[in-house]
Formats: structure tokens, C-alpha cells, sequence
């Protein structure tokens, strides 16, 4: 008897915690907590849900730097100022979220017990290629969801260190994963994002530099996207910003963040002055 039950138990272990859940207690995840019949009705009066908005990520000489505002929207309402959308993934990894707010929320919870799950089980970190993968696979059984309007699309980043160097990955909702050179930005204030970030970016930034950056061009994306919120010195609001070098991911500061975003409104207020 003692027998059949270590058999059972071995045969149902797994490093994949998605997959042990998916076996053992399915209506656990995330994306299989909305009944059918909730979707249906969806398809005629799509849900008013918070929805989170900017992210961008950029290498610099040392690794990678991800940023999110703190806005979230529902609909033409600001549903919250302090929201936060950069996570750490693990140890030498970030995540940052975009899209249905609660979702996106969940299958971040939902990754980093993935990959804590698997360092558990192998006793040893899953590699970046690994981590950006099984993100995939997550998004992916997302999709039902995601075609009736809520849809999460992360971007992830980290570090690689056998090949010592960071790297940077996004999404589609269907779960393809496309590496990025340089940098990316993904919601409602992309397109302005990509904009300063094209402009800004140059290979081989200091750090302090990757940080001005990234303030930047969330700066620039809440200058045209009303979903996306800029700093907010009122307030003390400023961007959540990860660092991931090869000793592991760190947060940046908000004292220095705040530094960085008086000198932006300065500099740019300094301008008009002067035209």
C-alpha cells in the first residue's frame, strides 16, 4: 500500500507547478476562473475591468531595466494611481504587465511560483530561455479570455548569465515570444514610448543613464496617452523601475527616481521658458 502510494506520488511529480495545478486542482488558475456561461454573456456587454497601460524595458551596459507607470483605467475613469505593473520574476528576472489588470496579476503570482517551484524541485534556476517559454505557455491558455476582451500581454526581461548579457522578451496574445534587441514597450502608451526610447536609447548606457531613459519615455507616453500616468510630484507618484544586472534584480529607489523626474520637468519647463 505504502508502495502504490510513493508510485502515485512520483508519477504525478513535476518541476512545472502550472502543470501539478492543472492536474490537481484546475479551477485554481487563473484562466480557468471565469465560467462559460460569464464569457458569453461577455461577448454582448464586454466587462468594465482596470486595465494596466505602459511598460517599457531597455538593456544598458550592465544588463536590463524595466519601468511601469502606476495608472490604471477603466474605461474613461481612472480606477487607481498606485497600481504597480514591474514585478520581480525570480532572482535575475522581471515581469512587466499590461492589459486586464486582475488577469495580468494572477499569472504574474502564478509565474513566480512556477519558477520557484521548478528551482524546488531541480534544484537549480530554470534558464532565461526556459523562464520566457513557460511565460508563453501561460498567456497561451489564456486565450479563451483574451478573445473576449481580457487579454494580458507581459514583458519579460533578465539576465543571462552563462551568456552574461540581458535580455529582453515580449508577447502576443496567443503566447509567441519574440526576443527584442535594445528595448521595447508595450500598452496603451507604446507607440509614444518606442518614440523617446528610439530617440534616447544608445548602446552601452550607464545604468544612472538606462533609468533617466526609461523615465523619459514613460514621461513622453502620458504626455499623449491619457491612460498612462506621469510622475506626479504632488502626489510623490513615480514609476516602479527594476535593474537586472548579473547580481540579480534590483529596485530602484524612489528618492532616486524622483531626482530623475525633477530634472526631466525642469529641463522641459526650462525650454518653454525659452521659447
Amino acid at each position: 500500500m505504502q508502495e502504490t502510494t510513493a508510485n502515485q506520488v512520483a508519477a504525478n511529480a513535476t518541476s512545472s507547478f502550472t502543470e501539478h495545478l492543472q492536474r490537481q486542482r484546475p479551477e485554481l488558475l487563473p484562466f480557468n476562473q471565469l465560467p462559460a456561461t460569464a464569457l458569453t454573456a461577455q461577448a454582448a456587454a464586454p466587462l468594465q475591468v482596470p486595465h494596466g497601460t505602459t511598460i517599457v524595458a531597455l538593456s544598458y551596459a550592465g544588463g536590463v531595466l524595466m519601468a511601469g507607470d502606476r495608472r490604471a483605467t477603466m474605461g474613461n475613469v481612472i480606477a487607481s494611481r498606485h497600481i504597480e505593473k514591474v514585478f520581480p520574476a525570480d532572482q535575475y528576472s522581471v515581469l512587466g504587465i499590461a492589459g486586464t489588470a486582475g488577469i495580468a496579476l494572477d499569472i504574474t503570482r502564478l509565474f513566480q511560483v512556477e519558477l520557484e517551484h521548478y528551482e524546488k524541485i531541480e534544484g537549480t534556476l530554470l534558464s532565461l530561455d526556459g523562464k520566457a517559454n513557460r511565460l508563453g505557455a501561460m498567456i497561451r491558455s489564456n486565450l479563451p479570455m483574451a478573445m473576449q476582451g481580457l487579454a494580458a500581454v507581459p514583458l519579460f526581461a533578465g539576465f543571462d548569465r552563462p551568456a552574461g548579457v540581458g535580455r529582453l522578451f515580449s508577447y502576443d496574445v496567443t503566447g509567441g515570444r519574440y526576443e527584442e534587441q535594445e528595448h521595447h514597450s508595450v500598452g496603451s502608451g507604446s507607440m509614444f514610448a518606442r518614440g523617446a526610447l528610439k530617440k534616447l536609447w544608445r548602446p552601452n548606457l550607464s545604468e544612472q543613464d538606462a533609468v533617466a531613459v526609461a523615465v523619459e519615455a514613460l514621461y513622453d507616453a502620458a504626455d499623449d496617452d491619457s491612460a498612462t500616468g506621469g510622475p506626479d510630484p504632488i502626489r510623490q507618484l513615480w514609476p516602479v523601475v527594476y535593474i537586472v544586472n548579473r547580481t540579480g534584480a534590483v529596485r530602484v529607489p524612489e528618492r532616486e527616481l524622483a531626482a530623475v523626474a525633477g530634472t526631466i520637468i525642469e529641463s522641459r519647463a526650462a525650454a518653454q521658458r525659452e521659447a
